[in-house]
C-alpha cells in the first residue's frame, strides 16, 4: 500500500482505518479532477469528510472551498489554520495508475489532492490529540488561478488566527524529507499587457509607417535588461514576454502589436522595481519608434516568505517526526508562484515543501501530465501539519 513509502514512526500515528480511508480518498479525488471554481464534487467529498472527523462549523465558503474548525484543548488559547489546496489543472493525464484522472483533459498535475487529503489527514491526528488552542481546516479552491486565498481571506473566516501552516508535495525530494526554511520560497507572478499603437501602412513603403512590429522587437529586447542592469544580481528575478501578436498579411506593416507576459520576484523590492521599469522602457522604446504605448499590469500572487520564527516552529516539528537529517534546505530559488502568500500578507506563516518522490524514482515535475506522487507524502504532509498547529498554538 501507498502508506509503506512514509518513515514508520509517521505511518504508526494512524489507525489502519484511517490510513485506509486517506489513500481512499486521495485516489477518488485524482481520478474526479475539478478545475478552479468549479470543485463542486471534490467540495463535497471533502465537506463530508470534516464532519465525519468531528470538525464543528464544517462550512462551504468562497465558492467551492470548504472550512471546519477542530477544538483546542485550553479556550482561549491561539487558533491556528492549516490550509489545503483542491483544484486541477487543464492536462491530459498520462500516468497509466489505475486511479487515473476520468475527466477529459483535466488532471491533478500539481498534487493538490495529496495536498487536501492530509489536510484531512491532519484533522483526524488532530482530533485525537488537540492542540492547546482550535485549528481551523481550510480547503481552499482556486489556486491554479491565484484567486482562491483571496476569497477565503475576504470571507472572513480565518480573522482572528495567529498564524497559518501548509505546504506542497515536491519531487525532488523523497518522501520522508521536509523543506521548512525561512524567508523567499516562492515568487510573486505578475502579468503585464503592452499594446503598441502606430501607423500601418504597405510594406513596401515603410518610411510611410510608424512599425509596431519593430519597435515591438526593440522592446522585447530591452525588457531583458531589465533583470541583467536594473536588478541586485543576488535577488532572483525573471521577465518573459510569453505572447506577441501583430499583422494580419506580410506585405501590410500594422498599425498595433501587442505583447504579454510575466514578472516574477521574490522581494516586495523587486517586486516594484520590475512593474516600475516595464512602464518606464514601454514609454521610452514606443517614443523612440514614433509609437503610443499602452501598459496594463495585472496584480498576481505576491512573494511566499516564511515568517523565520513560524519556520523555526515547522522545522522542529518535522525534525521530531522525520529526524532532524530530514529536514533538508530547498537548495534552489523557486520562481514560481503560489496564492499561499496572500495568507502571509496577514498573518505569519510557513509553507513547507513535502518530499513526494519514491527511492530511485523519477524528479518528474509539477504540471507533467505523468507527474505522479509517491502516497506516502499523505501521511508524512498530514503529521508535520498537525505537529506545526500543536507547536504554533502552545507558543
Amino acid at each position: 500500500m501507498g502508506f509503506l513509502e512514509a518513515p514508520p514512526e509517521v505511518v504508526s500515528q494512524f489507525l489502519p482505518r484511517e490510513l485506509e480511508a486517506l489513500l481512499g480518498l486521495r485516489r477518488d479525488l485524482h481520478a474526479h479532477p475539478e478545475l478552479s471554481w468549479q470543485e463542486e464534487r471534490t467540495a463535497d467529498k471533502l465537506e463530508r469528510a470534516l464532519v465525519a472527523l468531528g470538525a464543528r462549523d464544517v462550512t462551504r465558503i468562497a465558492g467551492t472551498g470548504v472550512v471546519g474548525r477542530l477544538p483546542g484543548r485550553e479556550p482561549g488559547s491561539p487558533t491556528i489554520a492549516i490550509r489545503g489546496d483542491i483544484d486541477a489543472l487543464p492536462i491530459q493525464e498520462d500516468t497509466k495508475l489505475p486511479f487515473a484522472s476520468s475527466v477529459n483533459g483535466v488532471m491533478h498535475a500539481c498534487g493538490h489532492d495529496v495536498h487536501a487529503t492530509w489536510t484531512i489527514g491532519a484533522g483526524m491526528l488532530l482530533s485525537r490529540e488537540p492542540a492547546l488552542g482550535d485549528v481551523v481546516l481550510v480547503l481552499q479552491p482556486a489556486e491554479e488561478v491565484g484567486a482562491g486565498a483571496r476569497a477565503i481571506l475576504e470571507s472572513g473566516v480565518l480573522d482572528g488566527i495567529k498564524t497559518i501552516f501548509g505546504g506542497h508535495v515536491d519531487r525532488r525530494f523523497e518522501v520522508g524529507q521536509i523543506v521548512a526554511d525561512d524567508g523567499p520560497l516562492a515568487a510573486s507572478a505578475d502579468e503585464f499587457r503592452i499594446e503598441l499603437l502606430g501607423q500601418g501602412a504597405h510594406g513596401a513603403r515603410p518610411h510611410e509607417a510608424a512599425d509596431p512590429i519593430v519597435g515591438a522587437a526593440a522592446l522585447i529586447m530591452a525588457l531583458q535588461t531589465i533583470v541583467s542592469r536594473r536588478v541586485d544580481p543576488s535577488d532572483p528575478a525573471v521577465v518573459s514576454v510569453g505572447h506577441i501578436h501583430a499583422g494580419t498579411a506580410s506585405n501590410v506593416i500594422p498599425e498595433r502589436a501587442t505583447l504579454t507576459g510575466t514578472l516574477r520576484a521574490t522581494t516586495p523590492r523587486t517586486r516594484a522595481l520590475l512593474r516600475a521599469e516595464v512602464e518606464r522602457l514601454a514609454g521610452s522604446v514606443s517614443a523612440t519608434h514614433r509609437l503610443t504605448a499602452t501598459v496594463t499590469l495585472s496584480d498576481g500572487t505576491p512573494p511566499v516568505v516564511n515568517d523565520p520564527k513560524v519556520a523555526a516552529i515547522a522545522r522542529a516539528a518535522a525534525a521530531s517526526l522525520v529526524g532532524e537529517r530530514n529536514v533538508v534546505p530547498f537548495g534552489l530559488t523557486n520562481m514560481g508562484g503560489e496564492d499561499f502568500a496572500f495568507y502571509q500578507e496577514r498573518v505569519p506563516g510557513c509553507f513547507l515543501r513535502i518530499g513526494a518522490r519514491e527511492p530511485g524514482g523519477e524528479r518528474t515535475p509539477a504540471h507533467s501530465p505523468r507527474f505522479t506522487v509517491a502516497e506516502g507524502a499523505i501521511f508524512v504532509g498530514a503529521a508535520v501539519l498537525a505537529e506545526c498547529a500543536r507547536r504554533a498554538s502552545g507558543i
